[in-house]
């Protein structure tokens, strides 16, 4: 695996939208996402979070509502989504 580079994409506004971390393909014709993923709202909370392992989301991933509370969390397996993921509402209530 290539050297890791820390991207940040932002809004337009300036505020970062995404973070991650990333290598170059062996043919250098694309970028691969590796380790923690990081998105945000535009008001700067964390809309999303977890890992990518060679492009594709792998273990406990979770998504927040703008407020910051919680909005979903499960896993993921090789990109798909395993097993149960839970929901809850913006006021964090459970919706299963």
């Amino acid at each position: 695996m290539a050297d890791l580079q820390i991207a940040e994409i932002p809004y337009e506004n300036g505020k970062i939208k995404f973070r991650y971390s990333r290598y170059l393909s062996s043919d250098e014709s694309r970028w691969i996402r590796y380790g923690l993923f990081v998105a945000y709202h535009p008001n700067g909370k964390i809309a999303s979070e977890g890992n990518y392992e060679h492009g594709s989301e792998q273990g406990l991933w979770r998504d927040f509502h703008e407020n910051g509370k919680l909005a979903a969390e499960g896993e993921y397996q090789a990109g798909e989504q395993i097993g149960n993921w839970k929901y809850w509402n913006n006021e964090g209530v459970s919706e299963g």
